[in-house]
């Protein structure tokens, strides 16, 4: 699905990983994008501080995706897609793979 399409990392910055599990920090400001990139792991998001935020898969299906702080959702692997925060406050998480 992603063939010849580079695709971006995740998070910004990993800040813990062993064997088992991978951490992502994210940070999206209002406006601000994270670029395609693909979930090879199941995952958990964490949201340290929430925001309006929508997802746009690789095929162009938007996916309103309200984060309130302290939200936790979990997501199969294999998604292929962006993150944009279009709301007015910075998003702020971390991200958990599953390895």
């Amino acid at each position: 699905m992603s063939d010849g399409i580079e695709l971006g990392p995740v998070g910004q910055e990993i800040v813990y990983e062993n064997d088992r599990v991978r951490v992502w920090h994210i940070r999206l400001e209002p406006g601000e994008s994270q670029p395609l990139h693909r979930h090879d792991h199941p995952y958990l998001v964490v949201a340290i501080q929430g925001a309006k935020n929508v997802v746009q898969t690789i095929d162009g299906t938007r996916i309103d995706a309200d984060e309130p702080t302290g939200g936790i959702v979990y997501r199969d692997p294999g998604a292929v897609h962006m993150l944009t925060n279009v709301g007015n406050t910075t998003y702020l998480a971390r991200l958990v793979e599953l390895k």
